[in-house]
């Protein structure tokens, strides 16, 4: 035995050297052809041909290359369609030269930086709109020739929810393709999935070639993430469809079940020992992307993606410089806004031309009794289908008494892989707590150890919120009050026992909405002077079709195939709100983007279903930095009275003045732009207040002849607010009026306050409609 544990050591040694070298050479040879690139020009300069942007963009390549055969073989992606630039294989050096050059805006490396943010939800969108009987979209045909382009992991085209039944045929002035590939052909595409495109270079050159084991080399989803968006934005009426287990059991649909759908698979697997858990996002793939999508004819794209770690500069960002030139074509643009909360300045897609989603729960719960051996019930959540036994109770165990020897202090009550002794924990349920690493991995963790069941409990940060999981074995998830109370009867009983009792669905349950615990929250940290989140909408434990080559959990190992999963996070709040957005698309077909955009922020509401305020779930009442102007009413945005507009120009000179970045070189910045915050946005913030200063906006009637409004100002604490006028009359539709917003510090506010910012509200009212926008003062 010791020979082979030495033999087994030195050949774990020979793999290690063999890793590094590998590792080296390979770094060096990705050195010697460069990293991907993506060279930035603008908007295109007249009407030119595609031939004859390409060839501009092979001259750029060629006055940094060596020949004409390695600048056309060093370019991966042309961009041809709305903005004008190219994706290449460059060297450091290369790049530098690029960027030196006048007509380039930016030259910015293409990293893997960006990852997806993870039917009752609809119905719970109506009670918010105060609708008796839930969300039915307005019309027959709400909705029907609208295009969505999806910016995801791909679709599973046999989902019940993509069926074509009954839709008529194809918009005309469609031009996009159906591409085949792996498991994929043309007859995939139908009068509902209408296109279908997968992008994949910038990956490649990054990561080697892909391993179809784990992915499909098609626009098909191995993932399951893309197929829930989809759906969730314009799944069609399914009855009958309940989550594995029966949870969630009714109709599923799409919040726009008439839209047609257009597929951009831009995500795939991190090569690695799991690489079903996590995707990856490259700058130069979305942006062929979303250049193709406009070209394409899409109205509205979504986006449930996001930059890890710090958000770069816009000029530096794919998504942001691609949804610009989207959002100048018309095309609503939606995206996640991250799911690294409740740290304050997280929420990440920035840019004031996106429409930036928050996550809050709806009011529905899974709810699983806990019966303590004391007598006790505490109530979990759950959507596992599996049970314990029943007629006798089991011992339970705090994960931290239960593990290891050499397992760091700070994760023993983790259950991270390999760190439950199964000595200790065999044929027992398990408290775990949520923080490091998967919540299903610390099933899968009590499973391998050979515990009965996990209960994993809430730490302070995640407060009341509680995510649902199908687990590999029986299982619930506690509040952190709740898990508190269990580890005190373990604590004071020299026998701790437990039951887990079966799951129901619950419905109506409140309060309802509440901010998630995850959702990314504010200031923006690029220019907190425009207001991030936008808006929230349903995010947590949504209902939606999914991939059947993927499993509920993902896991390797979990074998289970299901057509529809529960899953959470920003990525499935932004469909809602894209769907609104269909909506808003069909009624109002001559909207600009930024008018869209400002119905659904005008008419979004700071209160719960019951009218009280809107709380986090650590019990906290939420604001502005949590969910911006408030949760969606799809209802109330299709006549929202008055809107904010805004054009490509204003968007340049907001670039100008927030960072000076020249995102066109056919629009210089002038020396003196507008301040961030005199952007025409729905919503007003000011970082920075030094005595007073006054904000100016613009609105337009887009209701009746002969509107009358009249301002109602609530002041945030310490400031006062005057609106100037204080009444617009309108004598016509399309009529613009513009008023100002003075702001001034009047020192009343109270030391004691641990916020760091302020918030108060104007709201504009003809007696039908409320036009509400947030005003918020950062104080630190």
């Amino acid at each position: 035995a010791p020979m082979k544990t030495a033999g087994g050591a030195m050949s774990g040694l020979l793999f290690f050297l063999f890793l590094c070298l590998f590792s080296f050479f390979t770094a060096s040879a990705s050195t010697k052809q460069g990293q991907v690139y993506i060279v930035y020009l603008g908007e295109h300069a007249g009407a030119k041909s595609k031939g004859a942007i390409l060839d501009d963009h092979h001259a750029l390549l060629l006055s940094v290359k060596g020949s004409e055969e390695e600048a056309r073989a060093s370019l991966l992606y042309s961009y041809k369609h709305t903005l004008n630039g190219f994706a290449a294989l460059l060297s450091e050096e290369e790049a530098t030269k690029l960027s030196e050059k006048t007509e380039v805006v930016s030259t910015f490396r293409s990293d893997g930086r960006w990852s997806p943010h993870t039917t009752r939800s609809w119905e719970f969108v109506g009670l918010e709109e105060g609708l008796s009987k839930g969300w039915q979209p307005s019309g027959a045909h709400a909705g029907e020739n609208v295009i969505v382009g999806m910016l995801d992991s791909g679709i599973w085209p046999e989902s019940r929810s993509f069926s074509d039944e009954g839709l008529g045929p194809v918009p005309a002035r469609w031009k996009g393709v159906c591409q085949g590939g792996d498991s994929f052909n043309s007859s995939a595409c139908n009068r509902k999935v209408i296109g279908a495109r997968c992008y994949l270079k910038a990956y490649e050159a990054h990561h080697g070639r892909l391993n179809t084991t784990n992915a499909y080399r098609s626009p098909r989803d191995h993932d399951g993430h893309g197929t829930h968006t989809a759906s969730t934005v314009a799944g069609r009426t399914v009855p009958g469809v309940a989550a594995l287990g029966g949870f969630a059991a009714g109709t599923a649909s799409g919040g726009a079940p008439l839209a047609r759908l257009a597929i951009y698979k831009v995500c795939w697997p991190i090569p690695g020992p799991n690489p079903n858990i996590e995707n990856t996002c490259f700058d130069a793939d979305m942006l062929a992307a979303m250049d193709d999508a406009v070209g394409d004819g899409v109205d509205v794209m979504s986006i449930s993606i996001g930059a890890t770690g710090k958000p770069p500069r816009l000029p530096d960002d794919g998504i942001a410089v691609g949804a610009l030139h989207a959002a100048r074509r018309g095309v609503v643009v939606v995206c996640s806004g991250g799911n690294s909360g409740p740290a304050p300045a997280t929420v990440s897609n920035l840019a004031p031309w996106i429409l930036t989603v928050g996550a809050s729960s709806i009011d529905r719960s899974f709810n699983s009794p806990i019966r303590l051996g004391n007598g006790m019930v505490i109530m979990g959540q759950t959507v596992t289908p599996y049970q314990l036994p029943a007629n006798r109770t089991y011992p339970i165990v705090y994960a931290a008494h239960a593990v290891v020897p050499g397992t760091a202090a700070n994760v023993t009550n983790q259950c991270l892989p390999n760190s439950l002794s199964p000595k200790k924990v065999r044929g027992k349920i398990v408290v775990c707590f949520r923080g490091s690493g998967l919540r299903v991995g610390k099933g899968l963790e009590v499973k391998r150890a050979g515990g009965a069941a996990i209960v994993l409990g809430n730490p302070p940060m995640y407060g009341s919120e509680v995510p649902v999981d199908a687990h590999v074995l029986p299982g619930t998830a506690v509040s952190m009050t709740n898990v508190n109370t269990i580890l005190k009867y373990i604590n004071s009983s020299s026998n701790p026992t437990a039951y887990l009792d079966r799951s129901r669905t619950v419905v109506d349950v409140k309060p309802s909405p509440v901010m998630a615990q995850f959702s990314s929250r504010g200031p923006n940290v690029l220019e907190p002077s425009i207001l991030k989140p936008d808006v929230t909408a349903p995010g947590l434990n949504i209902l939606a079709a999914w991939s059947e080559a993927s499993s509920p959990t993902k896991l390797d190992g979990d074998n289970r195939v299901v057509k529809y999963n529960i899953i959470s996070g920003t990525s499935m709040s932004c469909p809602h709100v894209s769907a609104t957005a269909v909506l808003l698309k069909s009624a109002h077909p001559d909207w600009s983007a930024a008018a869209i955009r400002s119905a659904i922020m005008t008419t979004a509401t700071a209160n719960n279903a019951e009218g009280g305020p809107i709380m986090n779930a650590d019990g906290t009442v939420a604001g502005p930095m949590d969910y911006g102007s408030g949760h969606i009413r799809p209802r109330h945005a299709l006549d929202p009275g008055l809107v904010y507009d805004a054009s490509f120009q204003d968007y340049l000179l907001y670039a100008c003045a927030s960072g000076g970045a020249q995102l066109d070189r056919s629009f210089p910045c002038p020396a003196s732009p507008p301040r961030p915050y005199e952007l025409n946005y729905p919503s007003v913030a000011i970082h920075g207040l030094n005595g007073s200063t006054t904000v100016h906006r613009t609105v337009t009637n887009v209701g009746e002849h002969g509107a009358h409004y009249r301002v109602a100002v609530v002041e945030p604490m310490g400031f006062s607010v005057k609106v100037s006028p204080t009444s617009l009359a309108f004598a016509r539709t399309g009529e613009k009026k513009s008023f100002t917003i003075k702001i001034e510090a009047t020192g009343k506010r109270s030391r004691r306050l641990k916020r760091k910012y302020l918030a108060g509200s104007y709201t504009w009212s003809d007696g039908v409609h409320a036009v509400r926008s947030p005003v918020v003062v950062l104080v630190a």
